[in-house]
């Protein structure tokens, strides 16, 4: 209204002083009223000009003074946006910190996961290694204990109109012992809803899920970076799944319709498997990377999963070891797995009474080794029970002592059985947040050898955890 008024008084003051100079010039009044209403004229259009500018500089303002309000109270692109906002209770996704800018948007998540145990020994099963020459002790007592983690998770994305798309994964961990590891960390390019490529630490299909596994642990042991000589083996399809500590992977994955179709290499040191390097109680020597390929095939419609996949170590030689009678070296990086998983899930259609239902089978045909296990777990109503079975043939093993009679390796292969059982149970919305629950689980697992003389202490492993998990 201010500048309408100035652009008035100018006006005015634009006829005032034509009609003096009217006054002093010596004309007609004819011509003077002439040339009165011409520059009455070209003052009036002076005077819309400056009311049109005087009004869209008027909107110039007013929208500055709404973009100022704005960005006092909403990010703008490029600046954070904490989506503070409390979840409805059928929205279970945790709270993000989100910025969204030309390279795409970038998430900062993460989640708390503490666990108060109560466990027996994790010692040595088979009598083997209470020979002479096998000095392992792992002691005879219960375990009880607070261990976790917590994990801090930055993913990044960009997603083109076209669909193509490209992203990263990085998800560090901070241990209650004190150490920092890595969960995953990875690269993905692709197109949306078509294909993707992927190279990092990561971990591929899961051809054996346990579902609901709040604690889960063995009479014997399962790969990554976990199997023991003079334990049951737990075979479970994992050696080449990924999340290796001495090697990456590399993963092309694509889908058509209800069809899904992935292939994973994963490149390491193959000892990095056994423990200390030892397989079938011998020192093995790493010449070269393994390389295992692993394709999965998956069909999901409805509420029916069914999966099958091979992994398989593709380079001979890889490792082994030099044998003492021949002086030759012996391959030990034979490792093919085969795996068949069928799922039924229905909590989607029926939150409360719906089922999750696993059934998983797996075998591998390895050096002087042949396992098969199988498995099924149900989940109803927060309640999940799952059973395991394995067993497991090995066909040679090397004591790391020689025989007094004849200075030759002595050899001890077997045959046993693993039975494991394990349960778990869901307390959701702990102090009314949904983003906090409790989990209570326990196993029990035993061992029943059938050509190694087992200890009765050894047989049987057992225990019971309840674990505080929160979302951010």
């Amino acid at each position: 209204m201010k500048i309408k008024r100035l652009a008035l008084a100018i006006n005015l003051g634009i006829i005032i002083s034509v009609a003096a100079q009217a006054n002093t010039t010596t004309l007609s009044i004819e011509e003077r009223l002439a040339l009165l209403e011409q520059r009455t004229l070209v003052a009036e259009k002076r005077a819309e000009l400056a009311e049109q500018k005087a009004a869209s500089l008027e909107g110039v303002l007013q929208k500055n003074s709404i973009f100022k309000q704005q960005t006092n109270t909403q990010p703008n692109q490029g600046q954070l946006a904490i989506l503070a906002t409390e979840s409805s209770p059928e929205n279970t996704t945790p709270h993000l910190i989100e910025t969204n800018s030309q390279y795409g948007k970038l998430k900062l998540y993460g989640d708390v996961e503490f666990n108060t145990d109560i466990s027996s020994k994790k010692g040595q099963l088979t009598s083997i290694n209470t020979q002479s020459g096998k000095d392992k002790d792992f002691g005879d007592y219960d375990k009880w204990g607070i261990n976790g983690r917590i994990l801090i998770g930055l993913d990044g994305e960009r997603v083109l109109d076209n669909k193509n798309y490209a992203g990263f994964t990085v998800q560090p961990l901070a241990n209650i012992d004190g150490r920092v590891n890595l969960d995953d960390a990875a690269f993905f390019f692709g197109k949306k809803e078509s294909w993707q490529m992927k190279l990092g630490r990561y971990e591929a299909y899961d051809m054996f899920p346990l579902n609901q596994d709040t604690f889960i642990e063995y009479s014997g042991n399962t790969a990554n970076d976990t199997y023991s000589d003079g334990f049951g083996y737990i075979y479970m399809m994992k050696e080449g799944r990924g999340r290796t500590n001495s090697g990456g992977s590399m993963m092309f994955n694509t889908n058509y319709d209800n069809w899904y179709f992935e292939t994973n290499f994963l490149i390491e040191d193959g000892t990095s498997i056994f423990t200390d390097s030892e397989y079938h109680g011998r020192k093995q020597t790493n010449k070269k990377n393994v390389v295992y390929v692993r394709p999965v095939i998956a069909w999901n419609k409805n509420n029916i999963k069914v999966a099958a996949a091979l992994e398989s170590n593709i380079v001979n030689n890889a490792y082994g070891y030099e044998d003492k009678n021949t002086g030759k070296f012996k391959d030990q990086s034979k490792r093919n797995g085969y795996g068949l998983t069928l799922g039924w899930d229905s909590l989607q259609d029926d939150p409360l009474n719906g089922l999750v239902v696993n059934w998983n089978t797996a075998y591998l045909d390895a050096s002087a080794e042949k396992d098969f296990t199988t498995g099924a777990n149900i989940l109803w109503r927060r309640i999940q029970l799952g059973y395991i079975y394995a067993h497991n043939d090995i066909k040679s093993y090397a004591l790391n002592y020689w025989s007094n009679v004849n200075n030759e390796v002595i050899f001890g292969p077997g045959k046993y059985d693993i039975h494991t059982i394990y349960s778990s149970y869901e307390l959701p919305n702990i102090l009314d947040m949904n983003n906090f629950k409790i989990y209570l689980g326990a196993y029990y697992s035993v061992i029943d050898a059938k050509d190694i003389d087992v200890k009765n202490s050894d047989k049987d492993r057992y225990g019971a955890r309840a674990r505080f998990k929160y979302l951010f």
